[in-house]
């Protein structure tokens, strides 16, 4: 039997012999119910008052016993507080509790203020109630453990052992909450559309399927909500957002996750033109507001510094320079054309150029200008179905990329607002198989659809850079994993 067993198994008849235990005249109860608290420990802390009566309760951290005393350090989500407690002030009843307490265990605290000789601020403890015993030994070194995978799948004791873990998810709620407020200033409207799709659509993708059991029909967890968010605008709503979860049934990765945040916003009226300038001053905002300034360290690339402006990196043309790629190449063509050139080597090209293939292709093409976001315009309108074309060229779509620290944040474009084109795209798209169009949508279009600029931001990999967090697993607080075997 390992250390951890025994000491699970000794705490289990710990358990066992709190039964029948009575301390202030009442029953212990190991996992007990409503405890008021005279506030946060950080909050009592920062409003210490030397003897004033206070109600603490948190997780025991440290227990330290000397005799017929004790100190115990006492933490919750926000700070933690030292009690310390004498036989002669609580009585051998509640003393002789207090030594069966664990580490782990939490509890409440009744007593007054004071500071040690150290200055330390402290509870006198006069009264003490368990709330929940702990059964499992907390780790002592838990955030050095070299398994991430067990770490992450246990994510709650991650949370519970490290500072540096837990600081990760209250940026990631800060960004939200900060996004949330910018957009909401500039009169976007918040709304919810479905999770589940009948078609699955609004980006490119394979679908997690399901079924439904009264209608008798297929749903597919949505790929993005892209195309009710612009059946919203034909409703008369110029300014529309959405932060919510999408899936792809793809592979896992550094970058990648199967269940992800993104926000999508749509502004009537607008261009890419005008979401670029906006997106710019929307997540300058945010890194300033959470950080304190506009740059930011991510791994050991350069300071990223999110000052606008911006650099516009035209993907046509580079694809022109380097790789002679003109936009109305077939896909063929363009294949031949990649595999004359050293810089596409490692995209192990066969007879289908794919997004991610694409996506690796630009990235290591802005690559040495990873100081800056970049926006990447001027993709091809034969990858960009749902983009409105240049009026000059219309062989190239008024679309942009985000990619910041190597990475591919968000995407971005004047919308295609003609229902006769859409629907043209649709059947490229579909090879013949009806099924896979979205006639709805169309119809909405046909309805008559404000011109407009799209933008969708994944929320994951922007925590990833505000953090500094090089996987996308560390940002995520339960990930998806194999089952344990």
């Amino acid at each position: 039997m390992d250390e951890t067993n025994t000491l699970y198994q000794e705490r289990l008849k710990k358990l066992a012999s709190f039964k029948g235990l009575r301390l202030y005249e009442k029953p212990v109860v190991p996992y007990g119910g409503r405890f008021e608290r005279s506030g946060s420990l950080s909050e009592i802390v920062s409003a210490f008052e030397e003897g004033k009566k206070v109600k603490v309760a948190g997780r025991l951290m440290a227990l330290r016993r000397h005799g017929k005393t004790g100190f115990a350090d006492l933490r919750d989500q926000t700070g933690k507080l030292q009690l310390y407690i004498k036989e002669e002030t609580v009585g051998g009843e509640a003393f002789a509790f207090f030594e069966k307490l664990d580490i782990g265990d939490i509890v409440g605290a009744e007593g007054s203020l004071f500071k040690t000789k150290t200055g330390e601020p402290s509870v006198r403890v006069e009264r003490l109630e368990l709330l929940s015993k702990n059964l499992r030994p907390l780790p002592e070194k838990w955030h050095g453990l070299k398994d991430v995978e067990t770490r992450i799948r246990q994510r709650y004791v991650d949370l519970l052992m490290s500072e540096e873990v837990r600081s990760v998810f209250v940026l990631r709620s800060r960004l939200i909450q900060k996004m949330r407020h910018f957009l909401d200033k500039k009169g976007f409207l918040e709304v919810e559309t479905p999770m589940m799709h009948p078609i699955p659509g609004g980006a490119a993708g394979d679908p997690f399927k399901t079924h439904h059991k009264t209608l008798d029909m297929e749903l597919y967890l949505r790929l993005a909500p892209e195309l009710y968010l612009k059946k919203l605008l034909v409703g008369g709503f110029e300014k529309v957002y959405e932060i919510a979860k999408s899936f792809r049934n793809e592979g896992i990765s550094a970058q990648h996750n199967p269940e992800f945040t993104m926000l999508e916003a749509y502004a009537a009226y607008w261009n890419y033109e005008d979401m670029m300038i906006f997106m710019e001053e929307m997540i300058a905002t945010l890194v300033e507001g959470l950080l304190g300034t506009t740059k930011v360290k991510f791994g050991n690339l350069p300071e990223i510094d999110f000052a606008p402006p911006w650099r516009r990196f035209s993907f046509t043309k580079e694809l022109k320079d380097i790789f002679d790629i003109d936009p109305g190449d077939s896909e063929k063509e363009m294949i031949q054309k990649l595999k004359k050139r050293k810089e596409s080597a490692h995209l192990e090209l066969k007879e289908n150029l794919t997004r991610s293939q694409i996506v690796n292709l630009v990235s290591d093409l802005v690559a040495p200008h990873a100081d800056k976001p970049v926006f990447v315009i001027d993709y091809y309108t034969a990858i960009s179905p749902l983009a409105k074309s240049k009026k000059e060229n219309p062989d190239v779509a008024e679309r942009f990329e985000l990619f910041v620290g190597g990475m591919e944040v968000a995407n971005g474009y004047s919308e295609l607002n003609d229902p006769v084109e859409q629907m043209k795209r649709f059947e490229t798209q579909a090879d013949g198989d009806a099924s896979k169009i979205d006639g709805d949508f169309v119809k909405a279009l046909e309805y008559g659809m404000p011109p407009a600029a799209g933008l969708g931001v994944g929320i994951d990999r922007l925590t990833m850079l505000f953090a500094n967090q090089r996987s996308i697993r560390e940002v995520i607080l339960f990930p998806q994993l194999k089952p344990e075997k």
